[in-house]
């Protein structure tokens, strides 16, 4: 196959990933078709089904292509020494991972009984664990590793509910990031002094 119609065929699958992720964080995940999304994108069903057959098949390339970031920090991070540094740079690039996939996680914050019940409910929660891991100390005590799993959830909840509050959304991601690293250099301190 030539660069050209790899290209293209490419493109569509973004194209139908884009249409796809805005009908489910617009309508509900349940209430959209895939007869809607073909119409959307101007294609019969068929050209929809040639690349994808369900939309739980949709929403998981969709999830897979966005959290690639996320995979390969999980790699890196198992890689690093279990510093302050690491932990604190763990979360600043998980920050720019979630802001990079933002309408992602809106929908996944929002239809979260769906999530569960899919594929990728699973997969984001193993990933999940896995940042955690990375994140606390093995001999943590219960405060600190709360604290690990408090900064995880700081990010997520902090792009989510400050979602409509009126600053610029990268002064948001930072103070966020700040209070998410607050709680991890709290938690890496409590280990360090048992």
């Amino acid at each position: 196959m030539d660069g050209t119609r790899q290209r293209r065929r490419g493109n569509t699958r973004q194209r139908i990933q884009d249409v796809a992720l805005g009908l489910f964080a617009e309508q509900g995940y349940e209430k959209t078709s895939l007869r809607e999304i073909a119409e959307q994108l101007d294609v019969t069903k068929a050209a929809l089904y040639y690349h994808f057959k369900t939309k739980e098949e949709i929403l998981v390339s969709i999830f897979e292509d966005l959290s690639r970031p996320l995979e390969d920090l999980i790699a890196w991070g198992r890689e690093q020494p279990h510093s302050l540094e690491t932990k604190q740079e763990i979360l600043r690039r998980y920050s720019e991972a979630l802001a990079a996939a933002a309408p992602l996680f809106r929908f996944m914050q929002e239809n979260q009984a769906t999530i569960r019940e899919l594929r990728i409910g699973e997969l984001f929660k193993t990933r999940m664990f896995g940042l955690r891991d990375i994140l606390t100390d093995p001999d943590a005590d219960l405060v600190d590793q709360v604290r690990c799993v408090s900064a995880l959830l700081t990010l997520h909840a902090g792009m989510h509910i400050l979602q409509d509050t009126e600053s610029d959304p990268e002064e948001k991601r930072k103070a966020v990031l700040e209070v998410a690293v607050d709680l991890i250099t709290q938690a890496h301190r409590g280990s360090a002094g048992a």
